[in-house]
């Protein structure tokens, strides 16, 4: 008798445990490894699409990425905002009336000396972007990230898309600490805590240049993904020192990847998923060196990779 309840019980378990998750939710079971090659959308889909914008992510997703990549600010009232900048960009953003910002104003509207409210005012969307001539030209805005996250994940319901990844940047460097972000312990504290109410916390990777806020997540939330942003020419090992720990993903500029550093980060435990790379034969020669992803304005490559 007790050799068929084991059976059954076995049964059970192996039944349970390859249930395919219902697409587009959270599952129960959330995935403890990233995609085995990541296809990441920079700040959404900036070639395309306004970038750090509701629209932009969701572009990202109907190319079917595997990972939205973003970044994030802090505003006076403390909420956690998608912006590259840490004020309204004249580039790209307009005043709330639909005028161009003066270039006297360049960095007179900063993000963390604004209450989001205000910040939601200015178009993020309309004005022509030089840089990337071939954007979609629409009226948006500067989303917080727990309306971001609860607008994807509505998304991939309705469209029944498979669950992506949210990489997450803190821009934060020593010297804009309490003038153009909070310090890194509370800038942290805020990030995670819209993340945990989200419960998309297996889901997300955290990077960032600033070592400082790395070493929070480590020391307080060892559960999430880390990524350690490189733009410098010290060295794996140097870079890896002053962290202190070893993530588990290098990210760095994609001219700096070579075949040794991509076997050293491999020997270490860490994938490599270079950025930004909006050049279509760089992306396959890149892929054929043996990086783990690739982060790009242009997830409409992707494809013909």
């Amino acid at each position: 008798m007790h050799k068929y309840l084991l059976f059954a019980l076995l049964l059970y378990l192996t039944y349970s445990c390859t249930m395919p998750a219902q697409q587009g939710a959270i599952p129960d079971n959330t995935a403890q490894h990233l995609p085995a090659f990541d296809l990441e959308g920079h700040r959404g889909a900036r070639g395309l699409m306004p970038e750090n914008t509701i629209p932009a992510m969701l572009r990202a997703l109907d190319l079917g990425v595997t990972t939205l990549e973003m970044d994030t600010h802090i505003t006076r009232d403390k909420q956690v905002v998608l912006s590259h900048d840490p004020y309204i960009n004249p580039e790209h953003d307009l005043l709330p009336d639909g005028f161009e910002i003066p270039s006297s104003d360049k960095s007179r509207y900063v993000l963390y000396q604004m209450d989001y409210a205000t910040i939601r005012t200015f178009d993020a969307g309309s004005k022509f972007y030089t840089k990337f001539p071939q954007q979609e030209k629409l009226a948006t805005y500067k989303p917080l990230l727990s309306d971001l996250i609860d607008s994807v994940q509505t998304y991939l319901q309705e469209k029944q898309l498979p669950q992506v990844y949210y990489n997450i940047e803190t821009k934060s460097k020593p010297s804009g600490d309490n003038k153009l972000h909070p310090a890194p312990e509370e800038f942290v504290d805020m990030l995670l805590g819209v993340i945990e109410e989200k419960g998309i916390a297996e889901w997300v990777i955290i990077q960032s240049f600033d070592v400082r806020t790395l070493q929070v997540l480590h020391r307080k939330y060892p559960h999430i993904k880390t990524s350690l942003l490189v733009e410098n020419v010290k060295g794996l090992n140097k870079n890896l020192e002053a962290m202190g720990f070893i993530p588990d993903i290098y990210s760095p500029y994609y001219r700096l990847v070579t075949p040794k550093l991509i076997r050293d980060c491999h020997a270490k435990g860490m994938k490599v998923v270079p950025w930004t790379i909006n050049d279509l034969p760089e992306m396959k020669r890149q892929k054929e060196m043996g990086v783990d992803g690739l982060i790009s304005d242009y997830p409409n490559l992707y494809p013909e990779l």
